[in-house]
């Protein structure tokens, strides 16, 4: 049997600054924890109300430009925050 807390994508730790948007709860601006390829760790504990399978928005802060907006889906939610897979629109 394979490690369960094996992923197809690596992640680094990165702790950058985020908005993130739902209709549940406007806006809030969080930082991530860590990300790859595929998603993203934000952390903030009003985000321990979303459930799996939700599709919130993000943008990156801070940056010189502003940052593009993406849509992602909630995979996993804990008492510290969620993680979000991104969503790959053609």
């Amino acid at each position: 049997m394979g490690n369960p807390n094996q992923r197809q994508h690596p992640r680094a730790p990165m702790k950058c600054r985020i908005r993130i948007t739902h209709e549940s709860f406007g806006e809030i601006f969080a930082h991530t924890r860590d990300l790859s390829d595929g998603g993203v760790y934000v952390k903030h504990p009003q985000l321990a109300d979303l459930q799996p399978g939700m599709i919130v928005s993000g943008q990156v802060q801070d940056l010189p430009i502003p940052a593009p907006v993406l849509e992602m889906e909630v995979m996993r939610v804990d008492a510290e925050g969620v993680g979000l897979r991104f969503r790959v629109t053609d």
